[in-house]
């Protein structure tokens, strides 16, 4: 039995790791590196909430990620203001909501992560949507790339720029929140970030930069959760400090141009 929920969890964190490298790539060739870090801060309220009402915290989390990632989504194409100050005005409220309803252990675990019990439907859903969230990034990716470079050619080529823009908020949403067991709200953005920055250093084309980024960010996972267990520690330290040591690493190496 423990082999089993060993191996399910191993899985869910391998799947979720590759969904963040994918998802990261196109977050940091979108300048949206520290909305990454703040927009995971969006679940904090839906944790207390879900608590509150003696429901699974992830739901909540998930409920206030996505709710979030339209918001900002709609607040960014009504107002004009960059995607990163939405997310932070948003970010800000969420935070001081969330810190007023969530308390004690379950607060620390909300904040830093934990692997412990984790359901089969847990895992089950988890790896189901991790899948999805690669497939549509591995889908709209020359569409992603088209409206990133040029918003006004992707219209003449008829891509629609602001679906394109939710799909991604929504993939972006929908990833912190499948990484938040492991990572928590504090960390889970440098899961996304990370991986990616190091991709970006040394990719000389869309497909390594995937490559490069996805081993790093399940590299990082798969040691960090283990050596958190070695600790009896929660995991999301030790996954965002291999991952920075990694980062670090790959400064004394040459970056391709």
């Amino acid at each position: 039995m423990s082999t089993t929920v060993e191996f399910g969890a191993l899985a869910l964190s391998v799947s979720m790791a590759v969904a963040s490298g994918l998802v990261g790539c196109f977050a940091v060739m979108r300048r949206m590196a520290l909305a990454a870090d703040a927009m995971s801060h969006i679940a904090l309220p839906g944790i207390g909430l879900a608590l509150m009402l003696r429901l699974n915290p992830l739901l909540g989390a998930l409920g206030m990620l996505l709710f979030g990632a339209v918001l900002i989504w709609a607040l960014q194409r009504r107002s004009r203001i960059s995607t990163e100050a939405v997310i932070g005005v948003t970010f800000s409220i969420a935070l001081a909501i969330g810190s007023t309803i969530t308390s004690g252990e379950q607060l620390i675990e909300a904040l830093l992560g934990t692997t412990g019990g984790i359901s089969g439907w847990e895992t089950a859903g988890g790896i189901v949507a991790s899948l999805g969230v690669v497939a549509l990034v591995l889908r709209l990716r020359s569409a992603l790339v088209v409206s990133l470079v040029s918003p006004e050619v992707a219209l003449t080529s008829g891509v629609d720029v602001a679906r394109i823009d939710l799909y991604f908020m929504l993939a972006f949403a929908l990833t912190i929140a499948l990484g938040l067991r492991y990572l928590g709200v504090l960390l889970m953005g440098s899961l996304i970030i990370i991986p990616a920055a190091i991709a970006r250093r040394f990719a000389s084309s869309l497909g390594s930069m995937f490559l490069i980024a996805v081993i790093s960010a399940v590299l990082s996972t798969a040691c960090g959760t283990y050596a958190a267990a070695l600790a009896g520690r929660q995991s999301g330290p030790f996954i965002v400090m291999i991952a920075g040591g990694l980062f670090f690493m790959s400064l004394f190496r040459r970056s391709r141009v």
